[in-house]
C-alpha cells in the first residue's frame, strides 16, 4: 500500500498567507529549514495507478500538479484519482471537492455529519451526480474503496469516531462547542489485507479506548496542530488554545507524545501541522525532541508504503 502526503499543513498553509511571523517569513523566502507545505490530504494506493484521496484540501489543484502519480495518463481525459474519503466538514477538508468539478466520475464517502454538510450546500452540486456519487457510510464497518465503474481498488478503508468538534463556521456566537465523538471528527483506518494504516488529522483528546485501536499499527498519521496548548496565545497569533479549536497538543501530560508512548506503532507521522508549529523548523529543539520521540514530521511528497 502506498501513500502520499500531498499536504502536511494545517489550515491556512504554511505559510499563511497573511502571517509575518518568524517561521512563515522563513518559508516564504525559501529557507531551507523551513519548507512550505500545503493543507493537509494524503493519497493512498494498492496498486500505484488508482489512487483515493483523504480529504480534499483547497490546495488540491496545486497538489495534483505536484505529484505526477496523480497526473492524468489516458486519453484526452483522465484521472488516477478513483474517490475522496473525508474526516469531517471543516473548510480545509471538503473545499478541495470544488477543484474536482470538471465531469469526472468519482465516489465521496463520509460520516453522515459531513454528508448532510454536503447536502445542505448547494455549492456542492457542481459535482455532477450523475458521475460523483456520495457515499454515507456508518461507522465502525469497513466498507472497500471500489472504482467508480465498481471494481474492486484493492483497499478497504473504516471510519471511527474521534473526539472532536463541530466545524468552525457551525458554531454558535459566544457559545465553546463541546468535544464529542458522535461522528462529526473521524478517523480513517485503511487495509490492503497486509497491512492497516490510521489518517487521523484532527483529534481533541486520547481516550483509553482510541489508544487500543492504533496499539501495533503499521502506520499512524496523527493530528499534530500545535506543540503546545496556548501556543497561538503565547505567540500573538490566535486567542483560542488548541483544545478549544479541537486539537491535541504534542507536549504537556496528556499530550500526543505522551499518548503514544507504549502503543508499538510501527511509524508515527505528525500531519495537519499549524504555521505556529515549531516543529515545522528543521533547527528547532521541539523538531529534535519529537524525531527522538520517534516521531516524522510529515512535508508535502512524502511518501510511505507498507
Amino acid at each position: 500500500m502506498l501513500m502520499i502526503v500531498l499536504g502536511a499543513a494545517a489550515g491556512g498553509g504554511f505559510p499563511q498567507w497573511n502571517s509575518n511571523a518568524p517561521a512563515c517569513r522563513r518559508a516564504r523566502h525559501g529557507d531551507p529549514q523551513a519548507p512550505a507545505r500545503t493543507q493537509a490530504s494524503l493519497a493512498v494506493s494498492a496498486d500505484g495507478k488508482t489512487f483515493f484521496l483523504l480529504n480534499a484540501s483547497p490546495d488540491l489543484r496545486q497538489q495534483i500538479e505536484a505529484t505526477p502519480s496523480l497526473h492524468p495518463a489516458d486519453g484526452p481525459r483522465h484521472s488516477p484519482i478513483a474517490g475522496v474519503v473525508l474526516t469531517g466538514g471543516d473548510v480545509d477538508a471538503i473545499a478541495g471537492l470544488l477543484v474536482l468539478r470538471e465531469r469526472h466520475a468519482f465516489t465521496v464517502w463520509g460520516a453522515a455529519p459531513v454528508m448532510d454538510v454536503l447536502e445542505a450546500n448547494p455549492i456542492f452540486e457542481v459535482l455532477g451526480r450523475d458521475l460523483v456519487a456520495r457515499r454515507t457510510v456508518a461507522l465502525d464497518r469497513p466498507f472497500p474503496l471500489a472504482r467508480p465503474d465498481g471494481t474492486e481498488s484493492g483497499l478497504t478503508a473504516e471510519l471511527f469516531a474521534v473526539p472532536g468538534k463541530t466545524p468552525l463556521y457551525a458554531e454558535r456566537p459566544g457559545e465553546d462547542p463541546p468535544i464529542i465523538a458522535d461522528g462529526t471528527t473521524v478517523g480513517i483506518a485503511i487495509g490492503d489485507g497486509r497491512s492497516r494504516a490510521f489518517f487521523i488529522p484532527g483529534c481533541a483528546e486520547f481516550p483509553d479506548w482510541l489508544g487500543a485501536r492504533l496499539r501495533g499499527a503499521d502506520l499512524v498519521f496523527f493530528d499534530g496542530t500545535l506543540w503546545r496548548d496556548d501556543e497561538m496565545i503565547t505567540a500573538g497569533v490566535g486567542t483560542k488554545t488548541g483544545r478549544r479549536m479541537g486539537h491535541m497538543s504534542q507536549t504537556g501530560p496528556a499530550g500526543t507524545l505522551a499518548a503514544f508512548a507504549g502503543l508499538g506503532v510501527r511509524r508515527k507521522v505528525l500531519i495537519h501541522i499549524n504555521n505556529s508549529n515549531p516543529v515545522l523548523l528543521a533547527d528547532s529543539a521541539e523538531r529534535a525532541e519529537a524525531e527522538a520521540r520517534g516521531w516524522t514530521i510529515a512535508a508535502d511528497g512524502m511518501r510511505f508504503e507498507t
